[in-house]
């Protein structure tokens, strides 16, 4: 029978390491400055413990086969987050890379051990890409995992772009360059490795699907007959068919934004592809608990860097889940 793998992607908000911890660098810790005041560990514990209670909840509380995190410090707090997830009697492992962001936050992938591989040696299977702006910011992180069934190759891309501080406009330039780079590093997957190769990019990418930063410099389109199609590396947008749902995985000023998102290229979604992705499978996860009282049904953030804390909360962003499956 078909495998098949459960995939989803979560921005985890500001999951620091606790204050005075000997593993930030002093730069870092001058450019977050007093807003890591207070957070304990007992806070980053219960934070933990909120986080892996939901992520314990996917894929019918087996839990995710693999899954991107953004907003994480360092390797330490990802390793904290497995160590919580013990119940579900996964080999899960880490790949996570130290980015050169101003505030020290990083991108990394949790996967079962026992479905996907990391080939070694890691310096040709793991890649982070740079992503050039005035002021630093975090790379693309690139993973080149093979199926542990039958041997496939599957290239994952982790994005967390630039915000939008300052202004969507003011900044928006910072997101065309990093989908452009996006863009650069598909094309040079498909040279590479050959232009069957499947890829699938995901992350919170502070735009939404139908910004320039996604369809005119990332290509990602909303016509799978276009990225089928088209000469170009193009991706298609599995998160268009739930823009007109009004939901969003992040709410600013009560309105839903759909800015964490799923993109697949051609080889991912054409007919009698290997590893295919099943577009119907794509969501936004809002369990119950997750999800705040009132008239705008917005995640419950867990807070601190210098916002409230709300030890029940969970996380700014809902996250996204997606399946793909593998052919005997």
């Amino acid at each position: 029978m078909p495998t098949q793998y459960y995939i989803a992607s979560w921005n985890l908000e500001n999951l620091f390491d606790v204050e005075g911890s000997p593993r930030r660098d002093e730069k870092i810790a001058r450019a977050i400055g007093k807003s890591i005041h207070g957070w304990t560990q007992a806070l980053l514990d219960r934070k933990i413990s909120q986080l892996a209670s939901i992520i314990r909840k996917m894929n019918s509380t087996r839990g995710p086969d693999l899954l991107g995190v953004y907003e994480v410090e360092n390797r330490t707090v990802v390793d904290l987050l497995v160590q919580a997830l013990a119940p579900l009697g996964r080999n899960y492992q880490v790949i996570h890379h130290d980015t050169p962001d101003r505030r020290g936050i990083d991108v990394a992938f949790i996967y079962d051990a026992a479905l996907f591989t990391v080939p070694e040696p890691l310096d040709q299977s793991v890649f982070s890409h740079f992503v050039m702006r005035r002021t630093a910011t975090r790379d693309i992180l690139q993973v080149n995992f093979k199926t542990a069934a039958h041997g496939r190759r599957l290239v994952v891309m982790g994005n967390h772009w630039p915000s939008r501080s300052g202004g969507q406009a003011e900044s928006a330039a910072y997101r065309a360059i990093a989908g452009e780079t996006l863009a650069y590093f598909h094309q040079r997957v498909l040279e590479i490795y050959g232009p069957e190769t499947p890829v699938l990019a995901m992350g919170d990418f502070n735009d939404e699907p139908f910004d320039p930063s996604l369809t005119d410099y990332a290509l990602a389109q909303r016509s799978p007959q276009v990225v089928a199609k088209g000469r170009d590396p193009y991706f298609l947008d599995l998160m268009w068919p739930l823009m007109g749902q009004g939901l969003g995985s992040l709410y600013f000023d009560q309105g839903p934004n759909l800015l964490d998102q799923f993109l697949a290229n051609k080889n991912l979604i054409k007919e009698g592809a290997p590893l295919k992705v099943l577009p119907a499978s794509v969501d936004i996860l809002r369990f119950p608990e997750m999800v705040a009282k009132g008239a705008t049904p917005k995640p419950i953030p867990f807070g601190g860097m210098g916002k409230p804390v709300d030890q029940n909360g969970f996380s700014d962003h809902f996250p996204i889940c997606a399946t793909v499956v593998e052919a005997d």
